[in-house]
């Protein structure tokens, strides 16, 4: 059996950390052959809570769990870590609009991405805490001893939220479907992108046309978390955990040429600023993400790249202060 991996979870003890990780311990993320050594992290006030979710960790004798640790140390969670969940951050409360939850956020990612630093070079970090994209931002500013390669932002969501919404309205599972990916920042601007999609190898464009895909399609993704909200009373918790699943395994064992969706650090990919965390196609293999390049973009896709461009500019401006 391959030697531990150590994963660490930050807001362990909170609704996605709690549904997330059944799912790390049960091999979902990187295999059903690789054993994981859990490093949960909480803030001091939830340590007890994080107790009796460790209790229950335990209760469930995952064989492949060699290890539980908790702590609300952020340095020794993320001590020599091979995978880093950023789940915990400060949810938004009432008045507060988009800019106030970036600035809220900004000083704990700036702490964590300093401890990151205590991380293996080749640490695989994903920010699922919102705003993610400039979360991951920050805690990459600060992480400098990090390759930037190793910083991802979490879109997946949003991508299985447009998997799901096409299979429903063909007909069709899931599994079905291929290549959709979402552009830009994980919030109402994100574009979900059909245009090389196919639906058992025929093209999604020509069994749905523009006035669906940019219109009830769009829409129905892009607010799907208020939606969910408004039903159930609360944020969507299981969901976003399976996105975070899906992402980690994408990223760890490789997608065998399926595109999926990442915010990467831009290195000027498509007209995208480098620097700015921002989704994009990419492929995996061999534990490494690669941006798909040589798009045909259209006119409209271009105009929802330049919006989710000037969404997260705006974003960054808001923590101008704490990136220095």
């Amino acid at each position: 059996m391959n030697a531990p991996l150590r994963v660490a979870v930050t807001g362990a003890a909170g609704n996605i950390g709690y549904s997330l990780l059944w799912r790390i311990a049960s091999g979902n993320a990187f295999g059903a052959d690789q054993p994981v050594i859990l490093s949960l992290l909480e803030i001091t006030p939830a340590l007890s809570k994080l107790e009796g979710v460790v209790m229950e960790l335990m209760d469930s004798a995952f064989p492949l769990v060699k290890g539980i640790e908790m702590t609300d140390d952020p340095e020794k969670a993320f001590a020599d870590c091979d995978a880093i969940f950023l789940v915990g951050s400060r949810p938004r409360s009432a008045g507060m609009d988009r800019a106030d939850l970036v600035a809220a956020n900004g000083p704990i990612f700036v702490g964590q991405g300093k401890a990151i630093n205590k991380a293996k070079k080749s640490v695989k970090v994903i920010t699922v805490g919102n705003p993610c994209n400039t979360n991951c931002l920050i805690a990459n500013h600060y992480a400098n001893e990090i390759p930037d390669t190793q910083f991802t932002a979490m879109t997946r969501l949003d991508q299985n939220r447009a998997y799901g919404q096409l299979a429903g309205k063909l007909g069709v599972a899931a599994s079905d479907i291929e290549n959709v990916f979402i552009w830009g920042n994980h919030a109402d601007t994100m574009y979900p992108d059909c245009s090389i999609a196919t639906v058992n190898g025929e093209k999604i464009t020509d069994k749905l046309g523009e006035d669906y895909l940019h219109g009830d399609f769009m829409k129905t993704v892009a607010t799907r978390g208020g939606a969910i909200i408004k039903a159930r009373g609360a944020s969507s918790a299981a969901s976003a955990a399976s996105a975070a699943i899906d992402h980690m395994r994408d990223w760890h064992l490789g997608t065998n040429g399926r595109i999926v969706s990442m915010g990467i650090v831009s290195k000027g990919e498509y007209g995208v600023p480098a620097g700015l965390v921002y989704s994009m196609p990419v492929t995996c293999e061999n534990g490494e993400w690669k941006v798909v390049e040589g798009l045909e973009i259209s006119e409209f896709c271009q105009g929802k790249i330049q919006q989710n461009i000037e969404a997260l500019e705006g974003e960054k401006a808001a923590v101008a202060d704490i990136l220095g």
